[in-house]
């Protein structure tokens, strides 16, 4: 028994030096970044600059991967799943800490996931539809009021994140939209500029496409505060819905059990590619700013935070999934 003892003992000792061999090593092949959206949109722009920046620094290709779909829960689920090594990375936001279990049937938690750093944060732009002729976050108000559930709006899936903007513009000014979910940011404000539906909170890179279509126009920003990515648009908070706040962020997530020697360079490297001008001029070029974590602590803390925010809007977001 003791033998047994002994041997097993043995195993796991050497199991332990192998894995910290390795974790030392990190990283020694490819890493593969998975981004739950098609190419194109707001998350994929991003997850690219910092994908090609952070190549370069760990001197190891750092493959994109789109798993686009259910609102972004393909994605997660494959990388849930994944070795916890460091060589696997998901580009996420609130939603993976929480909003997604409420509309999918998913097969992971917030729980799987452990925060490495965040990249950058944006406003949403409220675009609509030419077609559609609202002019104004006024007009949009008063057309809603009088006539709910007849203007609707496009979002890149169930559950993301500008689906839950609607979600709260509709808690704030207290209107009704008919939500049109589409598998993608590229997709939704597409629809919107071609007149297919009425108005979008889209990402800022998203809203930018159509709107240089001629075809869309922005009403305003989604922060609670005027942003210097998009200085020509105002708060819709100070438009007419008063309270309005919400912002979309981008963050790094590996999954649970990635060695902490790993999450430590995977934290620094990322600090680095954030610091770097070129990258913060390439994120504002596609209306993102670069917002560096100052510990993987506080971005633990922080998305953990956003995510009871983006629970909660989720569940009030049922009666609109379609």
């Amino acid at each position: 028994m003791k033998k047994i003892t002994k041997v097993v003992l043995t195993c796991l000792t050497l199991g332990v030096a192998a894995a910290a061999q390795a974790a030392d090593s990190y990283p020694a092949k490819p890493i593969t970044l998975v981004i739950g959206f098609p190419p194109g949109g707001g998350a994929d722009n991003v997850g690219r600059i910092y994908a090609n920046n952070l190549s370069k620094l760990l001197k190891q290709p750092v493959v994109i991967e789109n798993r686009p779909g259910a609102g972004s829960t393909i994605g997660a689920a494959q990388v849930a799943k994944s070795k916890p090594d460091g060589y696997t990375l998901y580009l996420g936001n609130s939603s993976v800490m929480g909003s997604d279990s409420v509309l999918y049937d998913v097969s992971y938690t917030p729980g799987d996931f452990t925060p490495v750093a965040q990249l950058t944060t944006a406003p949403m732009i409220l675009i609509a539809s030419k077609k559609s002729g609202i002019s104004s976050v006024k007009d949009l108000l008063e057309r809603a009021k009088k006539a709910p559930n007849t203007i609707n709006v496009a979002s890149s899936g169930n559950g993301v994140i500008t689906h839950l903007a609607a979600v709260e513009f509709m808690n704030v000014s207290g209107v009704k939209f008919m939500h049109i979910p589409f598998k993608g940011g590229a997709a939704a404000t597409q629809s919107v500029a071609a007149g297919d539906t009425d108005i979008s909170f889209a990402t800022a890179p998203s809203a930018r496409t159509a709107i240089d279509t001629g075809k869309a126009i922005g009403l305003g920003v989604t922060t609670e505060k005027s942003s210097g990515i998009v200085p020509q648009y105002q708060p819709i908070a100070a438009l007419g819905a008063p309270g309005y706040n919400i912002s979309n962020w981008w963050g790094i997530f590996v999954p649970k059990g990635t060695p902490d020697q790993v999450i430590d360079v995977l934290f620094k490297a990322t600090s680095q590619v954030l610091a770097d001008k070129d990258v913060q001029k390439s994120f504002a070029s596609n209306y993102e700013e670069a917002t560096p974590s100052s510990s993987v602590q506080e971005f633990a803390k922080f998305a953990r935070k956003e995510g009871d925010q983006g629970l909660r809007l989720a569940k009030e977001s049922r009666a609109t999934a379609n």
